[in-house]
């Protein structure tokens, strides 16, 4: 049988979506060594111009270094696929929706475009996940946000949920099969069961009676998806400590510039609610957005110093085609964009060294990966967790009484 690698850019939707291409698979055999693939699947991402780079440098590489044949597949396809596919740099070219069909995708002997269907949701169960520890579960695909510098609604459609009892069904045969930590996921996690009679919060209690759950994380979340139903589920022990809310800015003219709907008041209120629970959180913020002058740019990290921040997912801005924001002046110099970037993640880091030296629990761990005799894993509050032991500890969980907090991660020797 022919081999297939696979090559999975951006979001942990990206890595289910893999996942079911994996599992859809049969008249090939899947292989985790890229030199020794006939066939290289690349489930692209294409959220900044970044993203693109890094998939058409990732087609050169395999170009310099191998005869195996390309598909391009993921968010990128929608955007740079028939170009790519004009430049006879890959062979073809498929959605999001014809993952399921790969056995025959891939089988193609012309060069093909098929970019699929917008409305698609999947109904497939994956019962394994390949070289990981956790399980990544789709709930939902596509966003019904219209912000200003966002292209993904274009490329992923509008919001719609996965239906409840395949994820349910999904989950348990994941926890069956020894899986114990599950990361919900998708476009816009938040929108799960809009105008279907249920929502999140209801679908998380389902998730968590599931016999083996033991630990629920999720995706991103916005600020007005923290309902008062969501607020009841805070304190329940399966659910991880830790919550991305993506804000984006923290400047209220800017945040109107973006056309996002969270207002910065409500979001410290929430912020520091969540922080009077124990939470650790995360945000999503992009520097660089034209408008985004220095008084601006001041009040922003004005505000970012009072907010009880723990982790960010910072990115400069990257202008992209047919969006809002592509033809908003005046733009901000990228070198200028990338200064207030590391000016940003530095104060983050410091506030969540800070967060951890504050913190006199116990940790609990799964150990995800091994390398040199150090176990990598993530605790409740999705900090890093490095662990130096003689025993193979690749795939448990371990809890921590006594550790060194250091710059990057929390560290032990057993």
């Amino acid at each position: 049988m022919k081999k297939v690698y696979f090559k999975t850019f951006g979001c942990r939707t990206n890595l289910y979506d893999s996942q079911v291409m994996m599992s859809s698979l049969q008249e090939y055999e899947i292989t985790e060594n890229e030199a020794e693939a006939d066939v290289i699947v690349i489930n692209s991402c294409t959220v900044t111009n970044g993203a693109d780079s890094h998939v058409r440098s990732y087609i050169g590489h395999v170009e310099k270094s191998s005869e195996a044949k390309i598909f391009l597949t993921g968010c990128g396809a929608h955007t740079k696929g028939e170009k790519l596919l004009k430049e006879k740099r890959v062979h073809g070219v498929f959605g999001q929706s014809e993952k399921q069909k790969i056995d025959f995708m891939l089988s193609q002997e012309k060069p093909f475009y098929n970019p699929g269907d917008l409305n698609h949701i999947d109904n497939v169960i994956v019962d394994d996940f390949v070289g990981k520890s956790r399980a990544f579960i789709k709930i939902q695909e596509g966003c019904n946000f219209r912000c200003s510098y966002c292209i993904i609604p274009s490329v992923r459609g509008d919001a719609r949920s996965m239906n409840e009892s395949r994820i349910l069904e999904q989950i348990s045969k994941l926890s069956l099969n020894g899986f114990g930590e599950f990361v919900l996921t998708g476009t816009n996690v938040g929108s799960y069961g809009q105008g279907e009679g249920t929502s999140l919060a209801k679908l998380m209690k389902k998730i968590s009676q599931i016999r083996g759950v033991r630990r629920i994380r999720l995706g991103s979340v916005e600020p007005i998806q923290i309902t008062d139903e969501f607020k009841e589920i805070l304190d329940e022990p399966w659910l991880e400590k830790h919550l991305h809310i993506a804000l984006q800015h923290t400047s209220p003219t800017m945040l109107k510039l973006m056309n996002r709907r969270n207002v910065y008041k409500q979001d410290r209120e929430l912020f520091e609610f969540l922080r009077e629970k124990g939470f650790a959180i995360g945000t999503d913020f992009i520097t660089g957005h034209p408008g985004e002058s220095e008084e601006i740019w001041s009040e922003a990290m004005k505000n970012a110093r009072e907010l009880p921040l723990t982790h960010i997912h910072a990115f400069t801005y990257s202008k992209r085609d047919n969006t809002p924001s592509a033809t908003m002046k005046p733009e901000v110099n990228g070198k200028v964009a990338s200064q207030r970037l590391h000016e940003l993640e530095n104060l983050i880091q410091e506030k969540n060294i800070k967060f951890r030296n504050a913190y006199k629990g116990s940790l609990d761990v799964l150990l995800e990966s091994e390398k040199d005799g150090l176990f990598h894993g993530f605790d409740q509050h999705f900090n890093k967790v490095v662990v130096e032991s003689k025993e193979d500890l690749e795939g448990n969980w371990i809890n921590i009484q006594n550790y060194e907090v250091k710059g990057d991660c929390n560290y032990v020797k057993l």
